[in-house]
């Protein structure tokens, strides 16, 4: 055998069992970028769903308001909200329609800041589908929507 030959054959005896690290962390690599992405999509529509529930709030509560509120200007009927109405009718409605469905859910704010929208700040408390090393516990989630009141 020649010299060139014994130099190949120890250097692929040396190169053997050398992808089995690489193909372990590019694996797990692969895992934790997939479970980042699940969090992040499961904060996501966490967040949209809580931002849709305190949106229809925000339109209860700018709806919160007696006929005898409204008042005639000269661009047209404008109602007149009291904070007082709009918390209690944000307060019925969340409790119509949350069933449950958020962890921790609470009513940081509804009330009316020009008499004529409501605004209307939820938060709850958002879970990761699986919890990891990379991923927190959870944390809360805060959103605020404004309703208008327009009557034409």
């Amino acid at each position: 055998m020649t010299r060139a030959g014994t130099f190949m054959r120890v250097r692929i005896r040396d190169e053997e069992g050398s992808t089995l690290p690489l193909t372990i962390f590019y694996g797990a690599l692969s895992l934790a970028l997939i479970l980042i992405v699940v969090a992040a999509s499961s904060l996501y529509l966490e967040r949209k769903r809580l931002f849709t529930l305190a949106d229809g709030a925000a339109l209860i509560g700018a709806e919160a308001f007696d006929l005898d509120a409204v008042t005639l200007t000269a661009d047209g009927p404008r109602p007149t909200l009291r904070p007082a109405d709009v918390a209690r009718e944000v307060r019925l409605y969340l409790a119509d329609n949350a069933h449950d469905e958020f962890e921790s859910l609470a009513v940081d704010s509804a009330t009316t800041v020009d008499g004529r929208s409501a605004t209307v700040q939820l938060s709850a408390w958002w879970r990761p589908p699986v919890v990891g090393i990379l991923l927190p516990k959870g944390f809360r989630i805060d959103v605020t929507a404004i309703g208008r009141s327009v009557l034409d």
